[in-house]
Formats: structure tokens, sequence, C-alpha cells
């Protein structure tokens, strides 16, 4: 039998597969330290920064076996086809790093090096500078106000007089009735003026509630009573 056996890794140099392992890796660990930086919620994961990193190397890698070679293209696209992965991402951009450590990888693969290494950094700096000034924020923060109300009697103008003092504005979201129709419960979205804290809002509505509960949650925390 004879095994012919060809190696196809003529067709890029070593210094080139240097250069974009090198190169994804360094802009990757750069993007994974940008994600951390940026990030502000709870649900941050180390696994995830180390995946971008990951992706950003193995797409390199995937685009310097295509090559030009349209058919590898598309034996390349019908092999990952059969991968499905199940985690749901937390956050919409933590797709978009997704997005940029691929492009940064296809670019390093395709030894398009000056392009990978300046849209690398310019995007991670925009990144940066969109957290750091709290770009497209809208700083209007609502809270939601539950209140509790003996049923059988109409108490919806007594509570909204109490809004209208405290709030700059409500909407009253949904009402229901509970604990076997004893009680009616009415959420309410508002924006409680500057100056007025959210205990000063509870305790003027208890006194129109008949000692029933009343709760405001905001972005950070509850008062109740």
């Amino acid at each position: 039998m004879n095994l012919d056996l060809q190696d196809l890794s003529g067709t890029f140099s070593v210094t080139d597969i240097v250069l974009a392992m090198a190169l994804s890796f360094v802009l990757s660990t750069l993007i994974g330290y940008v994600y951390r930086a940026t990030h502000k919620n709870v649900s941050y994961s180390q696994s995830y920064v180390q995946t971008l990193v990951i992706v950003g190397m193995v797409v390199a890698l995937i685009m310097l076996v295509v090559g030009s070679n349209l058919a590898r293209a598309f034996s390349l696209v019908g092999a990952l086809s059969v991968v499905r992965f199940r985690n749901a991402v937390k956050e919409t951009r933590d797709v978009g790093f997704i997005f940029l450590v691929m492009a940064i990888g296809m670019a390093c693969g395709a030894r398009f090096y000056t392009l990978a290494a300046v849209g690398g950094v310019v995007i991670a700096v925009i990144i940066w500078a969109m957290s750091r000034f709290n770009w497209f924020a809208l700083n209007v923060q609502r809270q939601v106000v539950k209140v509790q109300l003996p049923a059988g009697e109409d108490h919806t103008h007594a509570v909204q007089d109490v809004l209208l003092r405290h709030t700059d504005e409500f909407e009253l979201v949904s009402t229901e009735s509970i604990r076997g129709g004893t009680l009616t419960e009415m959420f309410y979205t508002v924006r409680i003026k500057k100056g007025h804290e959210p205990g000063e809002l509870v305790a003027a509505l208890r006194e129109r509630t008949m000692g029933q509960r009343v709760t405001v949650l905001t972005g950070y925390d509850q008062t109740d009573l």
C-alpha cells in the first residue's frame, strides 16, 4: 500500500502562523480585559472571558486552514453546522464581544495584521469610552409602587392624591384581587420628585390604605412597610 501523505502547511510560513496566533491572542486578551473593566452587572463570568480569547485564536487558526480555498470553506461550514450551543447569552453586549473576537481572529488568520491591530484597538477604546462616560444612558429613574387596599371601597383617588404630591408622573400598571377577595393590590410605575424619599411616599400612602402593606421598589433597594 502506498500512503502518499502530503503536508499542505507550505502554503503559509511558520512566521505567518506565529504572527497570526500571537496577534490574535494579544488582541483577544485586550478585548477580554476591556470586557472585564466595563462589565457592570453581577453576571460576570471568568469562563466567558477566557472563551473570548480561545475563540479569537481558534478563528485565526481556522482562517489559516481555509485560506483562499473555496472547497475547504464550504467543508468547514458543513462540519461546524453540527455544533449546537445551548448556553443562553446573559447580556446583549456579550454577543457583540463574541463577534468582535471572531472578526479579530478572521483578520489575523487572513494575515491582515495591521487591520486586526488597528481595528481591535480602536473598537476597544470606543467600548471603554462608552462605559467610562456612560454614553446613551437614560437618566430617568422610575420606581414601582405596590399598594394593598381593603376590598369593597374605592381608594383609588386617595392613593392618586398622594402620588400627585410625591411624584412627577405615575401610571397604573395593574389591579388584582388577592387574599380571597379581601384585598385589592395595585401596581404603579412612578418617578419620585427630587427631594422626596421613598420612605416618605410609603408613609403617606400608609395613611390612606387603612394600614395595609405598601412597597416601593427602586433600582437599588426596596422600601417596605
